[in-house]
């Protein structure tokens, strides 16, 4: 009897969630929006980092309007932990100015909620500078628990390995051809230990 691929998956996702010991407890229960900033902070840049600028920064501004109307050299003081600081302070600031513009003030990404997925994951993907694993990451991740496969390069290399996606697969394109190997009934609770695991 020949196993399909999506029997495949659901196979190995039972076997590595029942060795690792799922379900894996949420590191965090971020708001959306201190989740895309935390994610924003995360490219290249180990967890500890990320979580002590993100510590920094709530310090440092008392709501993100603060945070976004702030001098670009004090938001890089307040994210000097991660790896290319001044970059990424801009993008925030950028991606905070964007979400006030399309979505008005107080700055929040509630609004995702009532959204399917696939609408919300666009919505964020407009903004410039977030990609297929900060979108999924904010859904996902943050206390709005949407179902989203956050596919990062840990994920794609076990993948690869595992052949559930070709060897020259990218990370940009590894997220659809790995979500469509879900069900499309998964929760947010599945998707994130299937992330983990």
């Amino acid at each position: 009897m020949t196993t399909s691929l999506k029997e495949k998956v659901l196979e190995i996702n039972d076997i590595l969630c029942s060795t690792y010991g799922a379900p894996f407890p949420f590191f965090n229960r971020n708001d959306p929006v201190s989740e895309l900033v935390s994610a924003m902070l995360s490219h290249r840049t180990k967890n500890e980092r990320t979580a002590t600028a993100i510590s920094n920064l709530k310090k440092q501004f008392q709501n993100w309007e603060s945070g976004r109307d702030a001098d670009t050299e004090v938001r890089v003081q307040a994210t000097f932990e991660v790896n290319f600081p001044g970059q990424k302070a801009r993008r925030i600031q950028h991606a905070l100015k964007t979400i006030g513009e399309k979505n008005g003030e107080p700055i929040s990404l509630d609004f995702l909620k009532k959204m399917k997925p696939v609408a919300a994951r666009k919505w964020l993907e407009s903004i410039p500078g977030v990609g297929g694993k900060t979108s999924a990451a904010v859904l996902n991740f943050s206390s709005l628990q949407i179902p989203a496969l956050v596919v990062d390069s840990h994920h794609i290399r076990v993948a690869k390995r595992l052949g559930l996606v070709p060897e020259k697969t990218e990370l940009t394109n590894a997220y659809q051809l790995l979500q469509d190997q879900l069900p499309d009934d998964w929760t947010a609770r599945q998707m994130y230990d299937h992330h983990e695991a």
